[in-house]
C-alpha cells in the first residue's frame, strides 16, 4: 500500500485546509484509516481516525468540531477538512491506514499556521 498526502501549506490563523491522502496498491484490504500530526520535539500524536464505511469518527480533543475526516472509497482516498486553524496546529501531518495489522504511512505533508 503506498499513500501520498497533499494539500499542505502556510495558512494564517483562522484560516482553512483540505489535506488529501490517495492510496494506491492492496486498497482493497484497508480498514480503517487515520490522521496523525507531528509538531518539532513532539511525539506523533493522533488526530483523527474513521473506519472503512466512514460511519465512525474518532476525534483528539484539540481538534473536535474545528477539523473533518472523511474518505472516498471510490477514489482510495481520504480528506482532512481543517477550519478555524491555530498556530498550534503547525506540524507535518502523516496518514495511516491498517493492513493486516501492518501500518502503513505516507511521507508527511507541512501544516504551518502563522499568528
Amino acid at each position: 500500500v503506498r499513500l501520498v498526502e497533499s494539500g499542505g501549506g502556510l495558512v494564517q490563523a483562522g484560516g482553512s485546509l483540505r489535506l488529501s491522502c490517495a492510496a494506491s496498491g492492496s486498497t482493497f484490504s484497508i480498514n480503517a484509516m487515520g490522521w496523525y500530526r507531528q509538531a518539532p520535539g513532539k511525539q506523533r500524536e493522533l488526530v483523527a481516525t474513521i473506519t472503512r464505511g466512514g460511519g465512525n469518527t474518532n476525534y483528539a480533543d484539540s481538534v473536535k468540531g474545528r477539523f473533518t475526516i472523511s474518505r472516498d472509497n471510490a477514489k482510495n482516498t481520504m480528506y482532512l477538512q481543517m477550519n478555524s486553524l491555530k498556530p498550534e496546529d503547525t506540524a507535518v501531518y502523516y496518514c495511516k491506514v491498517v493492513v493486516s495489522l501492518v501500518n502503513y504511512w505516507g511521507q508527511g505533508t507541512q501544516v504551518t499556521v502563522s499568528s
